[in-house]
């Protein structure tokens, strides 16, 4: 079902920079903080590319034309060599779960994957997409004609694959990220090894991880370069770049993505605990609890079923067994993901005990989106917020059948940790 084939890489050249400072994190990753610390690291920093500056932005002077300038001139100057056979990279992540001592280990492998419509029930999705940021990367995909950063991508497999690659050689690449997280890469040219691999592969479904706009994006250009290209043999922009992990990772991390609400013209604790007890039981949490006491009341009241912490200025309140039901709040969604906390919360809690409207959050007009328990306790506890919601994260295997099912989650419900760092491989359609 999957085509997955090799590639020559475009890789950096160990010779004309140090790797760890020309790589990033994904794009939408990237803080204005992180984007000044990337320009100031390295002049062929790939954030220049990726998410470069704004200033000046002129119809032939832009964001899109820099990154195209770069990217070619860094291809002259030799600064990217590209690999002289078809590859594979087998990509290994070792690290610290955040906020805890616990390591990890992860284990995938780098090739192309041909792009699929939906409708084709190859490639599965889970979460909702937005426009803005399809349009963006749409246009930087059209100026550069090349790939930067991978796709995370999840199959199923009983770890044979995973077997396949692993090497006791040393890496080609070793880098070690901001975040501590360490990150090898070892190429394999092999034809016996890269055949078996995707042959192998056909197996497969898959499920988008992380990188749904940038799928999106790939896939509205490989519509627009097939309307003006005659029918024949798949072309370059029939495949995106793509990194594989097997779903059943011990290594395989999901963090919570909480919710913090902001700038409403008028909020009161009294009336959302009065509209909130409607549709849970609520109870009382001592105010002066930190991220990691907040974290562990989750864990304890997650284990019987959906536990959300409502955090306000003043009083925090720990929201759970849910009671609502029918379609007047659900709609059309299954069973399975009125089960899930961050339907709940979409849903139940944010849509009718604060009222606010589907398309007011779809563009983020009142809520913001944090990773960490802290920032989310502070902008509430500093005045910043109104009230926030802290919750478990999502489960694989939840999030694997909603997917699975053809079904999609709200935004921003899945946080896999640690990203893939873009700049490790690069996939130039010419």
């Amino acid at each position: 079902m999957a085509h997955v084939a090799p590639f020559r890489a475009l890789r950096y050249n160990p010779a004309r920079v140090t790797v760890r400072e020309v790589v990033t994190q994904p794009y939408d990753k990237i803080t204005p903080e992180m984007q000044e610390r990337y320009y100031a690291a390295s002049p062929y920093n790939l954030v220049r590319v990726i998410l470069g500056r704004r200033d000046p932005d002129l119809p032939v002077d832009n964001v899109y034309s820099r990154a195209a300038g770069f990217f070619a001139d860094w291809r002259r100057q030799g600064i990217f060599q590209q690999d002289p056979e078809p590859s594979i990279y087998a990509y290994a992540q070792q690290f610290t779960a955040p906020g805890g001592n616990q390591e990890y280990e992860r284990h995938g492998f780098i090739a192309l994957g041909r792009i699929e419509d939906y409708a084709a029930n190859v490639v599965y999705r889970h979460e909702q997409t937005l426009a803005k940021p399809k349009a963006d990367r749409l246009n930087l995909l059209r100026s550069t004609r090349a790939h930067f950063g991978q796709l995370f991508m999840l199959y199923s497999d009983t770890g044979e694959l995973e077997s396949l690659i692993t090497s006791d050689r040393d890496p080609d690449t070793q880098v070690t990220d901001e975040y501590g997280v360490v990150h090898q890469l070892w190429r394999h040219s092999d034809p016996k090894l890269i055949d078996r691999l995707c042959n192998e592969m056909r197996e497969t479904k898959l499920m988008i991880a992380d990188g749904h706009h940038r799928y999106e994006t790939a896939l509205a250009y490989r519509d627009e370069c097939r309307s003006s290209a005659a029918a024949g043999d798949l072309s370059p922009h029939d495949f995106v770049m793509m990194t594989f992990i097997n779903m059943s990772s011990p290594g395989l991390l999901i963090l919570p993505t909480h919710r913090v609400v902001h700038s409403l013209p008028s909020f009161s604790t009294d009336q959302f605990l009065a509209r909130t007890r409607n549709y849970f039981n609520v109870e009382e949490v001592d105010v002066s609890v930190d991220a990691a006491r907040v974290t562990g009341i989750l864990r304890q009241a997650g284990r019987v079923g959906t536990a959300l912490v409502a955090v306000t200025r003043e009083r925090d309140f720990l929201l759970h067994t849910p009671r609502a039901t029918g379609t007047a709040i659900f709609g059309e969604l299954s069973i399975r993901q009125q089960g899930l906390d961050v339907v709940q919360l979409h849903r139940v809690v944010l849509e009718n005990a604060l009222g606010l409207s589907q398309e007011s959050i779809i563009h983020q007009q009142n809520i913001a989106y944090v990773r960490e328990a802290n920032d989310a306790l502070d902008r509430v506890r500093n005045g910043r917020a109104n009230i926030a919601f802290l919750m478990n994260p999502a489960r694989i295997q939840q999030v694997r059948d909603i997917a699975f099912a053809g079904e999609v989650l709200p935004q921003k419900s899945t946080d896999f940790y640690p990203k893939l760092l873009s700049g490790l491989t690069i996939y130039a359609l010419d």
